[in-house]
């Protein structure tokens, strides 16, 4: 299905419909009738990731972060890795919520509908160095994950706060996962697609647990995001190894994009497994990677101009992007100044800055998800909330 056609699809097809979930879907559609404020069966969010759906947790850890990230929409960096919100916002925006707050920040924060415990540079597993040496962050989803089992303690042992969820919330939220790219990136490089395969089914299995362990703890629906087609992404193009025979016609590395459908499938096994170990509970996986493979490779189609252009960077050319020098940052490089600056056309992107997607393109992805269309197994979203326009 096109991103075209999905956006205008909603609802769920009734031959989609698996018999043996149809009675749990009655009773997810009559609770849907008893909507909360929001009118929405999901009062909050409560997110597990890394830099695709930060929305400041990194920044509150280490408060570095500069122009021109948020420029769009915030103007002002904004704790996102764009130029304004992420896909996590959006869907936040549709399903009548507030932007989560970072689990991190500690003024200003309001987790009454949800919290977000991402953070930029996050893997799933346990990292094995410092931040400081290899910029891989110390909140790995394991430390998500016990930082969401401390709000859960303090919330349940204490009085109603006005800036804390209720006590039965976690049970009726939603828990939205969108990690494991560091873990896929991080050392390719070095050790290669074969090097990677070794360890990406931990990778798998860590979120497998985990949700199982959120289901134990009350949680009974999971969205789980596969992983972005990285041989399309200007920062990848640009540093790992590869030869003109490795690029499809649209530009991207086909060796490194089969490699991530490789694991994609390996996660969708995962959640398969316990899906049906986990009574009562939706687990979904859902296929982003399709939506921003689509983007890459047929910008045009969507009101884009460049798909593997950075907007965010330096050097021009093909990918606009320079290892050594960051969006936003300057760099004196053989005794000259180089500079990574934001294009003025954000908009005319799918890239912000060679890794992370422009809040153009995080909009189309959100839509996308949003139809239902890249679900697996089916889940009526659009039955279980009253969706809010996303613009």
């Amino acid at each position: 299905m096109s991103l075209r056609k999905a956006e205008s699809h909603s609802g769920l097809r009734p031959s989609l419909v698996p018999p043996g979930v149809f009675f749990f879907l009655l009773i997810l559609l009559f609770l849907s009738a008893t909507t909360t404020e929001a009118d929405c069966s999901f009062p909050a969010i409560f997110n597990f990731g890394d830099s695709n759906s930060d929305t400041g947790g990194f920044w509150a850890a280490f408060p570095t972060q500069q122009a021109p990230y948020g420029m769009t929409y915030f103007k002002k960096p904004a704790g996102r890795a764009s130029d304004g919100r992420a896909v996590i916002d959006f869907l936040a925006q549709a399903l009548g919520l507030p932007f989560l707050s970072p689990y991190l920040q500690s003024i200003g924060s309001n987790f009454r509908h949800g919290a977000n415990f991402a953070t930029a540079a996050s893997t799933v597993l346990l990292p094995s160095t410092s931040l400081f040496v290899t910029g891989i962050s110390p909140f790995s989803l394991a430390i998500q994950f016990n930082q969401m089992n401390e709000l859960r303690a303090r919330v349940l042992e204490m009085s109603p706060q006005e800036n804390l969820p209720s006590k039965d919330i976690f049970a009726k939220a939603l828990y939205t996962f969108d990690i494991g790219q560091n873990d896929f990136t991080c050392n390719l490089s070095i050790i290669g697609i074969e090097g990677d395969k070794q360890f990406l089914p931990q990778v798998a299995n860590q979120i497998a647990w985990t949700i199982k362990e959120l289901y134990n703890n009350g949680g009974r629906t999971f969205m789980v995001f596969n992983l972005a087609p990285i041989g399309c992404f200007p920062s990848f193009l640009t540093v790992l190894p590869h030869d003109e025979s490795d690029l499809d016609e649209y530009g991207c590395m086909i060796s490194y994009n089969n490699a991530v459908l490789e694991y994609n499938q390996l996660l969708k096994e995962n959640l398969q497994q316990i899906r049906s170990e986990l009574q009562n509970a939706s687990v979904i996986y859902v296929d982003t990677n399709s939506v921003k493979l689509e983007l890459f490779q047929h910008p045009e189609k969507y009101g884009f101009i460049y798909g593997t252009k950075a907007c965010c960077g330096s050097g021009g050319g093909t990918y606009n992007y320079n290892p050594l020098v960051f969006c936003g940052n300057s760099k004196i490089i053989n005794g000259a100044n180089v500079t990574s600056s934001a294009c003025s056309d954000p908009q005319n992107y799918v890239s912000w800055d060679g890794i992370h997607a422009t809040e153009a393109a995080n909009k189309i992805i959100t839509r996308a998800i949003l139809s239902g269309s890249y679900f697996d197994p089916p889940f009526p979203l659009s039955h279980l909330c009253n969706l809010k326009h996303i613009c």
